[in-house]
């Protein structure tokens, strides 16, 4: 599972916006800002958390980490 701060960290990264994310994971864009503003683990289903990791995945970002330790992102490439 990965927390609200790497799903931010990462759409910073790739520098998408919040509705760009949304579009791409096919979810709201209120749903991105609703679990960014989580510290921790988010607040969502498991099926919204993976879509968004698999995109942020997709476009070139490795979650690193666990949420109790040292969670974090490592950027690969931009591909999209």
């Amino acid at each position: 599972m990965i927390t609200g701060q790497q799903i931010r960290a990462a759409r910073n990264a790739l520098k998408w916006s919040a509705d760009v994310l949304a579009k791409e994971a096919g979810v709201n864009p209120k749903t991105i800002r609703r679990i960014e503003s989580v510290e921790g683990l988010p607040d969502s289903t498991l099926k919204t958390i993976t879509q968004i990791q698999s995109v942020l995945e997709a476009a070139g970002i490795e979650f690193i980490g666990t949420p109790d330790d040292g969670p974090g992102i490592r950027i690969y490439a931009h591909k999209k």
